[in-house]
């Protein structure tokens, strides 16, 4: 296991593991300090098939743990975050709802954010702003359609931000967790 915080990105059901999107999203992820992943999980378009590749990665980190999926790749890092426990979820698109797509338990993150387009074609914001209802997420809705490709700069900055303040809130709470007090007393 290494001790340094951890990206994992999963990717859309037609697009690959290094697109534009996850792409850009990868160096906001090294300038923040963490180490980032995106396995190609297209050799199926088997939701089910994709979050077990996943859960067989089983990815690993002494420092914050962060899924980040896209469309179908949204589905695959909520339906396997009840099992990995990750610090951050960030999910763009999110292809849920749907026959096939049903969460095998409510997803699972310290901290969580929904990314969506309002002209979503492929799969409709009441999907996106539901699973925020229900999980208690952060809701970012854009003026934008699927690939959210046009809105870039605007999920660059929400990425950044949601990193921020994942590493933030771990620090805090596995200090707390630690029994270590918050505002330590520097001896004299």
């Amino acid at each position: 296991m290494i001790d340094a915080n951890l990206v994992y990105f999963a990717h859309g059901k037609e697009s690959g593991p290094w697109g534009t999107k996850i792409t850009r999203l990868a160096a906001v992820a090294r300038r923040s300090g963490y180490r980032v992943a995106s396995p190609d999980y297209s050799h199926t378009h088997d939701p089910k098939t994709r979050v077990a590749q996943l859960l067989d990665i089983h990815p690993k980190t002494n420092g914050a743990l962060v899924l980040v999926g896209s469309s179908m790749g949204g589905y695959v890092s909520a339906a396997a975050s009840h099992r990995l426990k990750p610090d951050g979820l960030f999910l763009m698109a999110p292809a849920l709802y749907f026959q096939g797509f049903e969460l095998p338990a409510p997803a699972s993150a310290r901290l969580m954010a929904v990314v969506h387009g309002w002209q979503d074609e492929i799969v409709p914001v009441d999907a996106g702003i539901r699973f925020a209802r229900e999980h208690s997420a952060s809701l970012h809705v854009l003026k934008s359609g699927h690939t959210l490709t046009d809105q870039l700069p605007i999920l660059e900055y929400l990425f950044a931000d949601f990193l921020a303040q994942v590493s933030t809130r771990v620090l805090s709470e596995r200090s707390r967790e630690n029994g270590e007090p918050k505002n330590p007393i520097s001896p004299a």
